[in-house]
């Protein structure tokens, strides 16, 4: 079965008591919990991994880039944290690893916020992006991942 990469940036671990009244009060392994759940209901086994350092997180996208051009994961939903925004090391690590597809998700709407969180160095080189449907946003990028990535390419003929 075919995996679906859950890549958590700086902080997110902190989820559920880190300013819930943005954020809301489910925690990460609530959110690791159904998206294994939610993966499992469409066919993918699910890995999930946090980290608070970048290089970790380049690491991990390199090892899902490998993966994917051995036909053994599908894609990753990247919801990259504050790094989002200042991160060009994490844009370069997407381009190395195409067509690895990257889709990044945040729970808040980054849009509505402080003016510094409305730039992405993430969004110009991700597949798709996903913004302030809380942590249901996670769902609905692994089901756009499938829906692009999976059902279109059967659908679709050149």
């Amino acid at each position: 079965m075919k995996k679906i990469l859950i890549l958590n940036g700086p902080n997110l671990n902190l989820l559920g008591t880190r300013e819930p009244a943005q954020y809301g009060h489910t925690t990460l392994p609530d959110v690791e919990a159904f998206c294994t759940a939610h993966g499992e209901q469409i066919g993918y086994d699910v890995e999930c991994f946090q980290s608070n350092w970048e290089g970790a997180l380049i690491d991990k996208l390199h090892e899902y880039g490998r993966l994917h051009k051995a036909g053994e994961a599908l894609g990753v939903v990247f919801n990259p944290g504050a790094l989002t925004h200042t991160s060009i090391a994490l844009q370069d690590a997407i381009k190395g690893v195409e067509p690895l597809p990257v889709i990044e998700c945040h729970i808040s709407n980054v849009h509505a916020r402080e003016t510094f969180r409305h730039q992405s160095w993430v969004s110009p080189v991700a597949a798709g992006i996903v913004v302030g449907f809380g942590v249901d946003g996670y769902l609905i990028a692994m089901d756009g991942l499938v829906r692009k990535f999976v059902n279109s390419a059967a659908t679709h003929k050149p």
